[in-house]
């Protein structure tokens, strides 16, 4: 048992440093001077610049006009992030609702055509978005980079079997207290939710900020860019590039660590 246990942590020590070993690798070489990046390259001894060096990261502009900094582009990652998670959960979790609980013709149909939505790789729809995102004038927006992203039949599906389970005693329960569909909706179901809700919220949140290419193609204004579109103005194997590379690792890491409880709680406990 004893053997069987130091294999199973060796292999998951080693899983683990070969995960972080780079990304830790360019954060400590990031706590040196530009010199010792030149002459040295990647390194894992701790330098003595760390503060100074993202002191005058956070402070500098970048970009052809200036106008990018890496504060700003924290921020726009964040606002598409977190717009992105709470339209598609909202989304997916009204759709849900809808499916389950509203005798709808054809609703099977429509289901299945949510899934066969997934089969889709998100780039083959990229060109024809642009289109109306562009007649309907929401290019270089925060709306015209969420709103195309948030439709996804992945977060419906979940939500779906989870209320496919919810039992049909609350529902009951609730017609004889003379609940409507919105009361029961807002007391009832989004309560039990949560859990789930806050689980492909993460997951959500995750994919937006590392959005690339559909930030390209609808914005042109760089005061709007992401911090993962701003490395390559600020060079990716350059000291700025490398410290901005672990500021776009950063905020997601955290939350992904923060509430790693509740996010496995959510998906395979949603109920309970």
């Amino acid at each position: 048992m004893r053997r069987q246990t130091f294999t199973d942590h060796a292999i998951l020590i080693a899983g683990t440093l070969a995960m972080c070993g780079p990304l830790l690798a360019v954060f400590l070489t990031t706590t040196h001077d530009a010199d010792t990046l030149r002459d040295v390259g990647l390194t894992f001894s701790l330098g003595d610049q760390a503060l100074t060096n993202y002191t005058w990261l956070l402070k500098s502009g970048g970009g052809f006009r200036g106008d990018i900094t890496a504060i700003g582009m924290l921020w726009n990652s964040f606002l598409l992030g977190a717009g992105f998670a709470i339209t598609k959960v909202s989304l997916s979790l009204l759709a849900a609702y809808a499916l389950v609980y509203f005798r709808m013709r054809f609703a099977g149909l429509i289901f299945w055509l949510l899934l066969m939505s997934l089969m889709l790789p998100l780039e083959s729809r990229f060109l024809p978005t642009f289109d109306v995102i562009s007649d309907l004038g929401l290019v270089n927006t925060q709306a015209g980079l969420i709103l195309p992203l948030a439709a996804s039949g992945i977060g419906t599906f979940f939500f779906r079997q989870f209320l496919q389970n919810v039992p049909d005693s609350l529902l009951e329960s609730a017609r004889l207290d003379g609940a409507g569909p919105v009361k029961f909706f807002m007391d009832i179901l989004m309560p039990l939710s949560l859990p789930m809700a806050g689980a492909l919220f993460l997951v959500t949140f995750v994919n937006g900020w590392n959005q690339y290419l559909w930030p390209v193609m609808v914005t042109s204004d760089e005061a709007r860019y992401t911090i993962v579109r701003g490395l390559q103005f600020f060079g990716r194997t350059s000291l700025n590039g490398m410290m901005l590379a672990c500021l776009a690792v950063l905020p997601p890491a955290l939350l992904l660590v923060i509430f790693q409880r509740q996010f496995v709680k959510g998906l395979f406990d949603g109920s309970h």
